[in-house]
């Protein structure tokens, strides 16, 4: 379980998240929503261990993970995957090389760099891909990859990690609808069939609403709804997104539905 006790982050007289406090159970799905600015990537920096907060607690299964430093911290990191807006990837490197780039902490560094990667570890990384459809790209260039498909590299390259958690910075931000549905999916199958908690951030009411489990909203650094999706009532959601909620709720009527097959579906709810 992962719990947030009172987090915290200052910037100058800012503070970009004030006593955030929440527990989230292992294989939930929750999404971070809010307007920007509201506070959700610090939050899940602080989570990851990119931005020190400058208070409060973090824990995983009883560790305390505001207190690690050195190889710890990066096995810690290795356990919370991080997805971002921006891709991240290298771009006139190869996919599979990308996706690679997930196992470095569990090959010596040597071998990383000269690009002598286990047999077995391309075998993790081509299955990766074909869990998103992309295994055909493994030997293309990243930089001519379609934004949807340099997000679903992305994703498989967290995946690699083989991590417990993954914590997606508005990985859809960047994406036109279709990829934007393709790319939630996505996260979506690894949350039901491997059972990894997802955290991810997002803008979209409406994607929020038809992928997550469970809503944290937050707006000015603070969490204001913590809930099951169906307890967002409209007028809740005003409050949370202010001047963008006529914006925010128009989109919510147009809502997409997850696109996994209904035998997955049935084992998820089964679980």
């Amino acid at each position: 379980m992962l719990v947030v006790e009172g987090l915290t982050r200052r910037f100058g007289n800012l503070h970009a998240v004030s006593g955030a406090s929440f527990a989230v159970e292992r294989g939930a799905f929750v999404g971070v929503i809010g307007p920007s600015g509201a506070g959700k990537s610090t939050l899940l920096r602080m989570i990851n261990r990119l931005v020190d907060p400058s208070a409060g607690r973090i824990r995983f299964d009883g560790q305390d993970v505001t207190a690690l430093t050195g190889s710890d911290l990066r096995r810690w990191r290795r356990r919370a995957a991080m997805i971002f807006q921006q891709f991240n990837l290298v771009g006139r490197l190869d996919v599979l090389t990308n996706v690679l780039m997930g196992r470095i902490a569990t090959v010596p560094a040597w071998r990383s760099l000269a690009g002598l990667w286990p047999d077995d570890d391309k075998l993790v990384a081509l299955s990766a891909l074909e869990q998103f459809d992309i295994a055909p790209l493994a030997a293309r260039r990243a930089e001519h990859l379609s934004g949807g498909q340099q997000q679903r590299v992305a994703i498989a390259r967290a995946l690699v990690q083989e991590p417990e958690i993954i914590l997606a910075d508005e990985p859809i931000a960047s994406l036109d609808p279709r990829n934007t549905r393709v790319v939630m999916d996505a996260l979506l199958r690894i949350n039901k069939h491997f059972g990894i908690t997802v955290l991810c951030n997002l803008h979209s009411l409406d994607i929020a609403r038809a992928y997550c489990d469970r809503l944290i909203g937050m707006a000015a650094g603070r969490i204001v709804f913590d809930g099951a999706p169906v307890a967002l009532t409209d007028a809740l959601a005003r409050d949370i997104y202010g001047l963008d909620s006529d914006q925010v709720l128009d989109g919510a009527a147009r809502a997409p539905q997850p696109d996994l097959p209904e035998a997955a579906l049935g084992e998820a709810a089964a679980a």
